[in-house]
């Protein structure tokens, strides 16, 4: 027996596709074969599987769950949470991996697999594995068992584990995702005063869609810190391990900021530690980690990459400008929106400041949003190559670790292949406007140089 899936499905970091179009309950039971052999072939025998609050998940779950016991390995199901509680039940449950299945902030009609193996990051050429061995029907055989694990309250006990923060009054936006109920329970033991959001789980996401990256999305949320006159406000994505923020002012924290607060207390604990952020972060946190006697290291987009690379060089806590936050240090180093929202407490209370004076002290920059431009497939990396080609010919101060970032005097900017579309990537980063459009200048000059051209593009 064998399978194939669809060739847009088998992405670098996860499985994902459109339910009914190009992910279906056979795809998720291939999966659990695929996985089965692999935990097998390492010596495993269980695996951890949660899912996320969309439509699909139930029917998903159940194809998988039989995969995975046909293939010979037992399952211990958690149920319905976000993405880091499962990480979480991988991590501390005796266990070989986990599979959490979630959509994470796509529309309600997708679905997808994110996989552990071995307290690992299973990514890049493990999801092509998985891909190749259904193509071979190349599968383990086997009979496993089926328990059911309610971890979602020791989850909340180590969410609060050593609290630090103080009693402020928070609001919290759960998006109609998978983090809601772990929010409702986790708010009763915080002290404080806390107002929530969307934390019923709605498959249909009726208020927002579940993506706190987007300023648009968090209007809800500005809204009711500003009628509460709250100190501050967090907003998660549909699967709970990518975090929003605002101040008390409505002014969105961006991912890159939250992880210069949550830096502090970190390099207090850990000094010299190496902090990992990625290509599309602003100067101003490396500058940040580098004060407070931290090691900046920029690292390659993709919450993966960065888990693996963490790990390789000991660092404490990593983040990506996406709003992924891992924290190594006292924890378990996975992305997870809920925890950081603690340990932010304990950063603001331990700074003496509140999250709107640490906003305002923050580094004036202006940026673009992040720019996408279609482009072929094949010239996709190609372009990239070219690009670096000639700014290196022209001794550019250029980083090449994850596409170019070029630094110049009035700031930075970057061109960068997506890993999961067939797009370009841009952003720029400047003092004032007209060093912003000099840098912009030198992108629209470089994209020409090879073809093509930047568009127009909402925002900036």
């Amino acid at each position: 027996m064998s399978h194939n899936f669809h060739p847009t499905t088998l992405r670098e970091y996860d499985i994902r596709g459109i339910v009914g179009s190009t992910l279906e309950e056979a795809d998720a039971y291939a999966i659990g074969r695929s996985f089965a052999t692999l935990v097998r072939q390492a010596g495993g025998t269980r695996v951890a599987v949660g899912y996320d609050g969309r439509e699909s998940s139930p029917r998903l779950e159940s194809a998988l769950v039989k995969g995975l016991t046909e293939g010979g390995v037992d399952v211990v199901r958690v149920g319905l949470g976000p993405t880091p509680m499962l990480y979480y039940a991988e991590a501390v449950l005796e266990v070989d991996g986990g599979i959490q299945i979630t959509g994470s902030h796509n529309p309600p009609d997708y679905n997808g697999f994110k996989m552990v193996l071995q307290h690992a990051p299973f990514y890049g050429a493990d999801i092509q594995k998985i891909g190749a061995m259904a193509a071979e029907g190349d599968w383990t055989e086997g009979t496993g068992t089926v328990t059911d694990a309610d971890i979602m309250d020791d989850y909340v006990g180590r969410l609060l584990a050593g609290y630090a923060g103080g009693a402020f009054r928070i609001g919290w936006d759960a998006g109609n995702g998978a983090a809601g109920p772990v929010i409702e329970k986790l708010v009763k033991l915080l002290p404080g005063e806390h107002h929530l959001l969307f934390t019923d789980v709605d498959p249909n996401f009726p208020n927002h869609h579940p993506d706190p990256t987007e300023e648009k999305n968090l209007a809800d949320l500005k809204a009711l810190v500003a009628r509460e006159k709250l100190d501050f406000g967090v907003a998660f994505d549909g699967d709970g391990d990518r975090i929003g923020a605002i101040d008390g002012e409505g002014r969105v924290i961006w991912g890159d900021q939250l992880l210069g607060i949550l830096a502090e207390p970190v390099l207090k604990a850990v000094p010299g530690g190496t902090i990992i952020a990625d290509v599309k972060t602003s100067q101003a946190l490396y500058d940040r980690v580098a004060e407070l006697g931290g090691e900046p290291l920029m690292w390659k987009t993709g919450h993966s990459l960065i888990k693996a690379k963490m790990k390789q060089v000991d660092s404490p806590l990593g983040g990506e400008m996406s709003g992924h936050i891992f924290f190594a240090w006292d924890y378990y180093g996975f992305d997870d929106a809920i925890y950081a929202a603690v340990r932010l407490m304990s950063a603001v209370r331990m700074s003496g400041q509140s999250l709107t004076e640490i906003k305002d002290a923050m580094p004036d920059m202006i940026n673009t949003p992040e720019m996408r431009f279609q482009v072929d497939e094949t010239r996709k990396f190609a372009v990239v190559d070219e690009v670096l080609g000639r700014l290196k010919a022209d001794g550019a101060d250029v980083n090449d670790i994850d596409g170019a970032r070029v630094n110049t005097e009035d700031g930075w900017w970057l061109l960068r292949a997506s890993n999961t579309q067939d797009v370009l990537v841009a952003r720029a980063e400047a003092r004032d406007e007209a060093g912003l459009d000099r840098l912009l200048g030198q992108i629209d000059e470089q994209l020409a140089l090879s073809g093509l051209e930047r568009g127009p593009q909402a925002g900036h």
